[in-house]
């Protein structure tokens, strides 16, 4: 089963990013440790793509790494 995008937000905020700004669905999240940043896009209940679940993965990966 799909995770939803709320836990997904969830899982960064537990890294220690932070959201930017929004418009609409789209959040951008950044983290201190790194230059890039992430857009996550769609409403918190909506389930989770497979390539927005992998962009998340690659991001905390990419933190855990800085560190």
């Amino acid at each position: 089963m799909p995770k939803t995008i709320r836990v997904l937000k969830n899982r960064l905020l537990k890294a220690g990013c932070v959201c930017e700004n929004t418009k609409g669905s789209h959040t951008k999240w950044s983290h201190h440790l790194l230059v890039n940043k992430l857009i996550l896009s769609g409403n918190d209940g909506a389930d989770a793509k497979l390539y927005q679940e992998k962009q998340i993965a690659d991001f905390l990966k990419e933190i855990t790494e800085a560190q």
